[in-house]
């Protein structure tokens, strides 16, 4: 479907195209300084997330996600709760325009693959998404994410004097060579934004650093919101012995699940993921496989509402990624005290911690798992430092803290 360009829609797009001069013309120059003056009150704080909305309402919740949908969506519950006045701007999967849900309201931008390819870059998806961010009226705008939406937000900010929080979601976000977008635009666009917002946040110490030394940005470093487990089941109650949950993209490495599942034929493997766009091919590639090992079971995407409890009756959570951000996954995983084995160690926090096992190669992931699945004594401590783990240093209060001061300090600067 394609919308007709209506006259408000007009100016929109005439805001719009000043963005894109700007970024065109002067892609990399360093942001000018204003005077401003602080808000009185608590902060009007917009998630700017075009895919969230199968996570926070159930009803649409057979669309794929991925980790920051989750995040974002648990940030702005919680900060709902403390009496902010917290939006969030959400692609058109056929709701209404504006509507709210757990204390958060919802204005529609526009439909994920709206418009005629090329074109629709300005419009609907430029204009649509500078409409929704007009309607939210938010002081900050929270952004994650590498991706065209950053600059976007930058601009329609600096245009209404407005500030943007952004937070890195990945490690390849933090470099110019390994950026995830396809586009050069895209990552023109998505580079003025991130030397240009108010704010950026990190999700760890690697990519702050990697943040200092690619663009000469400080990075706060924050945590991630988990939801508490329905249950908390035994070890002789845990009827999956091996749990892959992720995308399926290439640097997400399926293919070594397959492969650990086939070499561990004694163990009960189960994989969940849904096709990405773009990447089709590899999920057929992938469910086909999958089809042929007796001991795997692989359900393809189930919704977020639903995950969880596969995490629940999990005995061992495996990640095969080469490159990540801070999986949520792991957070979902610790909190209900299954150990990780895992390719991917953000800080050498797995091995620090003694939350499961780094490993560096497939042999050594079998080593591990066997470890943990075969007896309870080697995975009860390491279950219960899980546990343990999560409840120091992932609480509400804790992992909100940095993020209302970030949040803070930007409106400060109005």
């Amino acid at each position: 479907m394609i919308r007709e360009l209506h006259p408000r829609g007009a100016h929109q797009a005439s805001e719009a195209a000043g963005m894109l001069d700007a970024v065109s013309v002067h892609p990399l120059r360093a942001p000018e300084p204003a005077a401003r003056a602080a808000i009185p009150g608590k902060t009007r704080i917009c998630f700017v997330g075009l895919e969230n909305l199968p996570v926070i309402s159930r009803q649409y919740n057979h669309h794929g996600i991925g980790g920051e949908q989750v995040q974002h969506t648990l940030l702005a519950r919680a900060l709902a709760k403390q009496g902010f006045e917290v939006s969030m701007v959400v692609a058109d999967y056929g709701q209404a325009a504006i509507e709210k849900i757990d204390g958060v309201t919802l204005h529609r931008a526009h439909g994920l693959t709206e418009g005629i390819p090329v074109l629709r870059f300005l419009h609907p998806r430029l204009t649509g998404l500078w409409a929704a961010l007009k309607r939210a009226d938010a002081d900050v705008y929270y952004v994650s994410c590498a991706g065209p939406q950053l600059g976007i937000a930058v601009a329609f900010a600096r245009m209404h004097d407005k500030r943007v929080v952004f937070r890195i979601a990945h490690d390849a976000d933090c470099d110019p060579r390994k950026l995830i977008i396809r586009l050069w635009r895209d990552k023109k666009i998505y580079e003025y934004g991130l030397r240009r917002a108010d704010a950026v946040l990190a999700q760890s110490a690697q990519q702050a650093r990697a943040l200092k030394a690619n663009y000469g940005l400080d990075g706060l470093i924050t945590s991630m919101l988990v939801e508490p487990p329905e249950r908390q089941l035994a070890f002789d109650r845990r009827d999956v012995d091996v749990l892959w949950v992720n995308n399926l993209r290439p640097f997400k490495r399926p293919q070594l699940a397959l492969d650990l599942a086939r070499a561990m034929p004694h163990l009960l493997f189960h994989m969940i993921g849904g096709p990405q766009g773009g990447f089709e091919a590899l999920y057929e590639d992938i469910a086909q496989q999958a089809r042929q090992i007796p001991n795997l079971t692989f359900h393809g995407q189930v919704p977020y509402h639903d995950v969880n409890g596969y995490y629940e009756r999990a005995r061992v959570f495996i990640n095969t990624s080469e490159s990540e951000g801070f999986p949520n996954s792991y957070l979902q995983a610790w909190r209900r005290g299954t150990p990780t084995v895992a390719f991917f160690d953000p800080d050498g926090l797995i091995a620090r911690a003694g939350l499961g096992a780094a490993v560096g190669t497939l042999e050594a992931m079998a080593v591990e798992v066997q470890r943990f699945v075969e007896t309870e004594g080697s995975w009860l401590p390491v279950s219960v430092r899980c546990q343990s783990f999560m409840d120091a240093r992932y609480g509400d209060a804790t992992v909100l803290a940095p993020y209302l001061d970030a949040f803070a300090r930007s409106s400060a600067l109005r």
